[in-house]
């Protein structure tokens, strides 16, 4: 049966009951307070063998206590509760040395495991002092889904270990990766982003490790590969999944052995890199098809996270709207609040391009509408039109990203029969498939040409000369 005393912090009193007793039965001795300064005087009597204690306490915040309990007693597993399920609640009891966050209301059973657990294998975590001027909100919301994803984060902040992140367009694959490298011990180093799926599949090798002068037509010089320029940093390879299979080669050697070749180099160069890899595809799938090697999936997905859509964490859109109105005052528009008939609007919208598509909802109605409350007739207005996801998705369709060329044209000449489609079918089609992509490249980098014409891989003029050809409209970036 269980042993030992866990000391319990917390202001509530019904919160202190019920771990009282489910402690107590689980054969443990408990010792109850509802300030900060008598766990402190416990602890530093030598009392206890865990810690269960809130954040916020009537006295003192637990963060400023933990650091001493832990140079005091590094071996005292301490288990921090909080109310305030942000990421900066996770990433602050890491960092301060706790040997688990839970956030409130939390699961009994859980708990009770994960004291026996710590009990029976207690793990001393260093202290890393968080920067607070960095006190930002990388990641936003505080449903399951995504303390899950906090506490996951919390564990790999203070390690090397690989990453592999999964989840739809828009859901803010980037946005963890940065989490990983801003808060982890690279944070001083760079952090390198490449997104295969924007590069010329010929080209992505030199990218990534970089090509001597002469190596091929149009190498005019030596230049430095991603890998070269994230040393000591992290590397985020952006859609993996579109890495064609000769780079895949090379990257396995670089995560087997620690060192690449530059394009048309001989001499090993080893390397110092976090890679953290993310997808919106089905890898296994991709295997399946001889399109992804099997080997360097397994190197790469040694801690899998699951980014879950909008649509299956919609309680957080009140505390996501809140986030980006927030961020776009700053920038210099007005200021909006919601009404709450049109956030249940929100929750009840099934968000195909998830919270980029949020983002960009919430960026329109700041910069286009004069209201100061957001009410539900104009939100409706606003999504009854074509959102930059459905035109993605229509791209996606045309251009074979997902779907098929062949079996787009086929259905376009199915509509005439046996006739033939009037003149003008090249054209027509290329119309077709630049309007709507050209329009999401300038909405993803919110109207900044230089950016999209980046993303596209086309010269800057070319794409001016588009936007004007198609009469695209851009709204100007804020940035």
């Amino acid at each position: 049966m269980p042993t030992g005393t866990i000391l319990v912090a917390d202001d509530d009193a019904a919160i202190r009951t019920v771990l009282n007793q489910a402690l107590s039965r689980a054969g443990y001795t408990v010792r109850l307070t509802s300030n900060a300064s008598t766990l402190w005087r416990w602890v530093s009597s030598g009392d206890g063998d865990l810690v269960i204690t809130d954040v916020v306490m009537p006295d003192e915040n637990i963060f400023d206590v933990l650091p001493r309990m832990k140079k005091m007693r590094p071996d005292l597993p301490v288990l921090v509760m909080s109310a305030q399920n942000t990421f900066m609640t996770a990433i602050k009891a890491s960092e301060k040395g706790a040997y688990e966050y839970l956030p409130k209301p939390f699961d009994l059973k859980e708990l009770t495991s994960i004291v026996q657990r710590a009990l029976e294998e207690p793990k001393r975590r260093p202290a890393v002092e968080l920067d607070d001027a960095g006190e930002g909100m990388p990641l936003v919301g505080r449903s399951p889904a995504m303390q899950e994803i906090y506490r996951v984060l919390a564990r790999l902040m203070q390690t090397d270990l690989t990453v592999m992140i999964n989840g739809e367009s828009g859901t803010g694959k980037e946005l963890v990766a940065r989490a990983l490298h801003d808060y982890g011990k690279r944070r001083n180093g760079p952090f390198v982003a490449i997104n295969m799926a924007a590069i010329p599949r010929d080209l992505i090798e030199a990218e990534l490790f970089g090509h001597e002068k002469g190596a091929f037509t149009g190498a005019q010089n030596r230049s430095s590969g991603r890998f070269e320029q994230a040393d000591g940093g992290t590397l985020f390879l952006d859609e993996i999944g579109d890495m064609p299979m000769e780079a895949q080669t090379r990257l396995l050697r670089v995560l087997q052995q620690g060192e690449y070749t530059t394009v048309g180099g001989r001499t090993p160069i080893k390397t110092d890199v976090r890679i953290v890899a993310a997808t919106n595809k089905d890898l296994r799938h991709l295997i399946n098809q001889g399109l992804f090697r099997e080997d360097l999936y397994f190197r790469l997905n040694v801690v899998p996270i699951r980014l879950p859509p909008l649509r299956e964490r919609v309680e957080d859109i009140p505390d996501l709207v809140r986030h980006f109105f927030s961020l776009v005052e700053k920038e210099g528009l007005p200021a909006k609040q919601i009404d709450q008939s049109a956030l249940n609007l929100l929750r009840r919208y099934r968000w195909p391009g998830n919270v980029r598509e949020l983002e960009n909802l919430v960026r329109r109605l700041a910069a286009l509408y004069p209201q100061d409350v957001i009410s539900e007739n104009l939100l409706e207005h606003e999504l009854s039109q074509p959102s930059v996801s459905s035109m993605e998705e229509e791209t996606a369709e045309s251009v074979n990203l997902g779907g098929s060329v062949e079996r787009y044209l086929s259905g376009y000449f199915d509509t005439f029969g046996d006739a033939l489609p009037p003149p003008g079918l090249y054209h027509r089609i290329l119309r077709e498939v630049e309007y709507p992509l050209i329009s999401a490249a300038l909405a993803a980098t919110r109207g900044n040409q230089i950016k999209a014409a980046e993303l596209l891989g086309v010269n800057r003029n070319t794409l001016r000369k588009k936007i004007r050809d198609l009469d695209i409209q851009v709204m100007r970036s804020t940035r």
